[in-house]
């Protein structure tokens, strides 16, 4: 993989991370706090956040990679298009496997699931750019 790569990779993950703290941190802070919530939801003392930034990294750099391998050059909108792909695989089934299987609220559900496909769309749009110049390596 090439320098490129990986320079593109660890700022899309820094984009994908103030995303995500963005998001659940600020955005739905107080829907986690809800009595319904709190109740089947770790203590912030207990949760384990090292889990969900390893997470956040395989998945970033797996989006960057696959990204990568099959890029066409058509810059922005290609990456607008590769977020909302992924977006959709992964966004659908984790908010909504997760309300059919736990008593989350459907509200929540739907925001993970609008939320999760805004970041897929921004961090394409990310690597779209950082990854578009005229000296692509053929390693990329």
């Amino acid at each position: 993989m090439s320098k490129k790569f990986w320079i593109s990779f660890v700022a899309t993950y820094v984009v994908y991370e103030i995303l995500e703290f963005l998001i659940h941190g600020v955005l739905l802070k107080s829907t986690y706090m809800t009595e319904e919530v709190m109740k089947i939801m770790r203590s912030e003392a207990d949760m384990k956040m090292w889990i969900i930034y390893v997470a956040g990294l395989f998945f970033v750099f797996f989006f960057c990679l696959i990204f990568a391998k099959g890029m066409e050059g058509k810059g922005l909108m290609e990456g607008v298009r590769f977020g909302f792909y992924v977006g959709m695989m992964v966004s659908v089934p984790m908010a909504y496997v997760t309300y059919a299987t736990q008593p989350i609220p459907y509200t929540m559900a739907l925001q993970w699931f609008i939320y999760g496909l805004i970041v897929c769309v921004v961090i394409g749009a990310v690597m779209a750019q950082l990854y578009q110049t005229k000296a692509v390596s053929s390693d990329s």
